[in-house]
């Protein structure tokens, strides 16, 4: 007739939360709002209305990321060509100490030559690509401005 309770008895369930949302709030939008805040919410990369909405209310720091696949292409095939220059620039002193210990000075400087009129057509190159992408600095920014 005496039930006692069990003192070791085991909690089950969800861990409530430490301070939980309970208060809910409702607005309405028309057509011309709601295309707008879901524009602003695809924009903001949050995953859930709510936190959308409440980083707007309260002055939180709205980020909008934009990831331009052209862009991160371009990106990508410069960093590797700037990884081909600094290659080069390896083999180049490879070769000068080469040719120093291996030609007589005649053919050293014969080869050196060739290797001189290379360096040329890489500087060359490297100045239009500083152009191309500085032009395209430019139109990117003058783009993501408006």
């Amino acid at each position: 007739m005496n039930e006692k309770k069990n003192p070791r008895q085991k909690k089950t369930g969800r861990i409530p939360k430490k301070d939980p949302a309970k208060r809910k709030h409702v607005f309405y939008l028309n057509e011309a709002d709601e295309a707008r805040f879901l524009s602003l919410f695809e924009q903001s990369g949050k995953t859930a209305m709510a936190h959308f909405i409440t980083s707007c209310i309260f002055d939180k720091p709205l980020k909008v990321v934009r990831i331009d696949k052209g862009i991160q292409d371009y990106y990508m095939r410069l960093t590797t060509f700037f990884g081909q220059f600094r290659g080069i620039a390896t083999n180049y002193n490879q070769i000068v100490k080469s040719l120093n210990a291996n030609f007589t000075e005649k053919k050293a400087l014969a080869f050196l030559y060739k290797l001189e009129q290379q360096t040329i057509e890489l500087a060359q190159l490297n100045r239009q690509i500083i152009a191309l992408t500085a032009g395209f600095e430019q139109r990117y920014l003058q783009a993501h401005d408006r």
